[in-house]
């Protein structure tokens, strides 16, 4: 759906997966990309994280937004209990995937919709699983060389050629997988008056 300026809806984010995803919706939005730090705090849990961070995306916007209802997402990867960071190499890609073969990894995002009409706030952790097949050193190289993963959570990209390398999935939003758990997304926006199914 086009972006529409003085739409009461803003989704803090540049991701074009994240703008695809809401665009379902068929609801009237504008994007502005936030810029904060996000490094974890010292013990901070990979829980706590994404929900700071979510929060912390729509409250910067909110500064420009009086008014609307801002929407923020964050994600992290885990894997036997370590937040996995964006490989940026081909090397490091590759070897993250051959950590990943034939195990499981978890994602957590991190949804927030802060109301700036009402100065309320609602925010929920999604969930979701990834069990990799077994793969081969030539289909680990070929995927990175393909979609070049560098900038991606976990060495890979659900949306596109990434598929390939899982057996299952698990979870109840693979929505949440690109970064925006579109079901939990309705259950708030309903919860503002904003129900993409009533009345136009």
């Amino acid at each position: 759906m086009p972006q529409t300026q003085n739409a009461p809806l803003v989704l803090a984010s540049s991701s074009r997966f994240r703008q695809a995803l809401l665009d379902r919706l068929h609801l009237p939005y504008q994007c502005y990309s936030p810029d904060i730090d996000e490094t974890p705090l010292p013990d901070e849990s990979p829980k706590a994280l994404v929900h700071r961070l979510a929060l912390s995306k729509a409250n910067t916007v909110a500064e420009r937004f009086p008014n609307h209802c801002i929407i923020g997402s964050d994600q992290i990867a885990l894997f036997e209990g370590d937040i996995l960071g964006k490989p940026h190499t081909t090397e490091r890609a590759r070897a993250n995937l051959a950590r990943f073969s034939g195990q499981r990894v978890t994602f957590l995002t991190g949804l927030a919709l802060l109301d700036t009409r009402h100065q309320r706030h609602q925010v929920h952790i999604e969930p979701f699983d990834v069990v990799f097949r077994t793969l081969s050193e030539r289909e680990i190289e070929r995927y990175v060389a393909i979609e070049q993963p560098l900038d991606s959570a976990g060495s890979f990209r659900m949306e596109g050629l990434g598929i390939a390398l899982f057996e299952r999935l698990e979870g109840r939003d693979p929505n949440a997988l690109i970064g925006l758990p579109l079901i939990a997304l309705c259950d708030m926006l309903r919860q503002v008056g904003m129900n993409p199914l009533g009345d136009a």
